[in-house]
């Protein structure tokens, strides 16, 4: 059997973005062993949670609009672009049913601050630091990303050195907002060593896979090690997920 993963349309109304951003993701599933079930966001919920029953993991892409600042209980500033309410929308019934089941999540940009905003943190509205957050998407060096040491993320850097010693590898950036509170159980896993913005959380346990990151790997996969690696994790996760037993599903009540 296939290993399946659901990602929703980037965007409910930009069409053009829609058009150039998806196949960049649905290339690098392809590439590292998955099938794909892109969720349309106008389709109706009940026929999206029959979609995500024959699913074993879930990738959150980035979007051209922002999450709505009311959810982590802040008035939206001008800087702040408006939501899309079909995306959360479509966000919110694959969080929840990836959270429920324990299905690996991949956040990438807007994707993994919707993971935060889900788990209850907060962001930052538009950044304003010396750092360029938002070069370009033709830029694939925009700055370099310091990774925690003892992270999913480290697990998955190329390395020649002991295993303790910090590693900063450039990534591309196109981003103007940034995670601010972690949400619940979400611990840092990256960030910008010159600003100190964060750039990647991981949910803190074992064996439940849940990674966002705030740089797109999807644009680099063909030539960056690391980012073909990250999507490679994310693939195995899905491919050894199995649906929890009814005894564990009662036991944790």
């Amino acid at each position: 059997m296939p290993i399946r993963i659901a990602i929703p349309e980037p965007t409910t109304s930009d069409h053009a973005y829609n058009q150039r951003s998806l196949p960049l993701y649905l290339a690098a599933l392809h590439a590292a062993g998955a099938a794909t079930v892109v969720v349309p966001l106008h389709e109706r919920q009940d026929r999206v949670a029959r979609l995500l029953a024959g699913v074993q993991g879930i990738l959150l892409p980035g979007s051209g609009f922002d999450v709505d600042p009311q959810r982590y209980g802040e008035d939206r500033i001008a800087e702040c672009s408006e939501p899309d309410p079909g995306r959360a929308a479509a966000d919110e019934l694959l969080l929840q049913d990836a959270f429920n089941l324990r299905k690996p999540i991949l956040g990438i940009c807007a994707g993994a601050q919707a993971v935060n905003v889900w788990r209850n943190g907060s962001l930052i509205q538009d950044l304003k630091t010396a750092v360029n957050h938002r070069p370009g998407r033709e830029v694939m060096d925009a700055h370099p990303a310091r990774i925690s040491p003892g992270s999913r993320l480290a697990a998955l850097l190329p390395r020649d050195g002991p295993p303790d010693v910090v590693i900063e590898p450039q990534v591309n950036s196109s981003h103007h907002q940034a995670i601010h509170r972690p949400g619940d159980n979400l611990v840092v896993s990256a960030v910008s060593p010159m600003d100190g913005v964060i750039e990647a959380v991981e949910l803190d346990s074992a064996d439940h896979f849940v990674v966002g990151v705030q740089w797109h790997p999807e644009r680099t996969y063909t030539h960056r090690a690391f980012s073909r690696a990250i999507f490679a994790a994310f693939v195995r996760a899905a491919g050894a997920w199995e649906p929890p037993r009814i005894e564990d599903s009662v036991a944790t009540k």
